[in-house]
């Protein structure tokens, strides 16, 4: 008799994603309003210190409802991927009302739809933290961006301090099955493994705001 536990497994995970789709789907609408506070208390000039140093071929990942759009300087080609069509829609519009010609896509961080080498520079902000099997698209950026390019990270991460850490921890007890979201991840140390050399690097609010500028290895 056939073992159908793995494909229960898949079937399993499959439902959960789908029921995570469902949930961001619903918050496109009230997304940037709820964010607001979280922006000016926490992420400060977050947004604008990273994508200003974007250049060249840019692809933006996980773009949600576009909050980067306005700060990323001139002269450069923007592709953005977002998997909520909801969010998309959003950022869309976003990008209209700028008079930015960016190509907002829908499409999955874990699996970019883009030939090796395409881009210079690759960013993600606040977005990791709530994407499943993290490891897998932090490959795929890898896999996407140029020689020499560079990868612009930000995310809340694990904090540096201990009394936040247990806060963080009993977050994620309730956020990671509700709504697939981490506060105790750090996306830092895996890409330093593939070899990234990090030029720039911040922590903020106790260590719990993280971003850095990582290049990638030129070829040989």
């Amino acid at each position: 008799m056939a073992d159908s536990s793995a494909g229960h497994g898949a079937m399993e995970k499959s439902d959960r994603e789908q029921r995570l789709r469902r949930y961001w789907d619903r918050q496109a609408g009230s997304y940037d309003r709820r964010m607001a506070s979280v922006e000016r208390r926490f992420f400060g000039d977050t947004r604008r210190w990273l994508c200003r140093q974007a250049a060249g071929d840019v692809l933006e990942v996980a773009a949600g409802t576009g909050l980067n759009l306005s700060h990323y300087p001139s002269g450069i080609r923007l592709t953005g991927v977002e998997r909520s069509d909801p969010m998309l829609a959003v950022a869309r519009r976003r990008a209209r009302d700028l008079g930015l010609a960016a190509d907002l896509r829908q499409g999955d961080a874990r699996a970019l739809e883009f030939p090796d080498e395409r881009f210079d520079t690759v960013v993600c902000t606040f977005s990791l933290c709530a994407i499943p099997d993290e490891g897998v698209a932090l490959a795929e950026m890898a896999r996407v961006l140029r020689p020499g390019g560079l990868l612009l990270l930000a995310d809340h991460v694990v904090s540096t301090s201990w009394p936040v850490r247990v806060l963080q921890a009993l977050a994620d007890a309730v956020s990671v099955p509700l709504q697939g979201e981490h506060y105790r991840r750090r996306p830092l140390p895996g890409v330093r493994a593939m070899g990234f050399g990090i030029e720039r690097h911040e922590r903020l609010k106790l260590g719990v705001i993280e971003r850095f500028a990582a290049r990638k290895p030129a070829a040989a």
